[in-house]
């Protein structure tokens, strides 16, 4: 299974908080993580990645972890686009933005969801991959697009909105958004790869 090309180094630039030295400040941002009305359940695997390197790393600043939280649980758990949904746009914005350590992760989430193998190479190739339906295509290509010039096209628009409601088309863009940050903060900080992620 490949990965995508990663400029993430070797050493974090912004190391990660050990867990025995997070306070109630940062226990207060991981709560945030998790709205209440959650609509979707993250599925992992029992034993699977914990993700201690980046919400370490997020630990060091506990008001934007908890800022930031408050935004990304909606993305993961109050979203109105389905989990399989969800999960295509953030593989494909790692895909695209070279984000080891977030595709990684949502590799696993993915397995989780089951994407097979297959799918998740379609991921990688992306929209003209053989074997997508229009919607997905269209979903992928979306992220093409906002993440080389930060719009829709009118055609892939069309495409989105013959299936999605409003929110989803809102939740679409944000989704993207969220994890296209994402990309650029594991990347920038020099995120390392967890032993139980590497493992996985």
């Amino acid at each position: 299974m490949s990965t995508p090309a990663s400029d993430e180094g070797s050493a974090p630039r912004i190391p990660p908080l050990p867990p025995e030295e997070w306070g109630d400040d940062v226990r207060a941002g991981l709560a945030a993580l998790r709205p209440a009305g959650a609509t979707q359940e993250l599925r992992r695997s029992k034993g699977g990645p914990k993700g201690l390197n980046v919400l370490g790393t997020l630990a060091q600043h506990p008001a934007l972890m908890q800022a930031y939280h408050t935004f990304n649980g909606h993305i993961l758990y109050t979203n109105t686009l389905d989990a399989r949904q969800r999960e295509l746009l953030v593989l494909r914005v790692a895909a695209r933005r070279g984000a080891e350590y977030e595709w990684r992760q949502h590799v696993v989430i993915a397995r989780d969801l089951g994407f097979t193998d297959a799918d998740i190479e379609r991921i990688a190739e992306g929209p003209h991959a053989d074997g997508w339906s229009a919607i997905d295509a269209a979903m992928l290509r979306a992220v093409d697009e906002l993440v080389a010039d930060a719009q829709i096209t009118d055609d892939t628009w069309a495409v989105l909105a013959g299936e999605l409601d409003r929110h989803q088309l809102m939740d679409l863009v944000f989704t993207v958004g969220a994890y296209d940050l994402l990309a650029m903060a594991f990347k920038s900080f020099g995120v390392e790869i967890d032993a139980d992620l590497a493992a996985s």
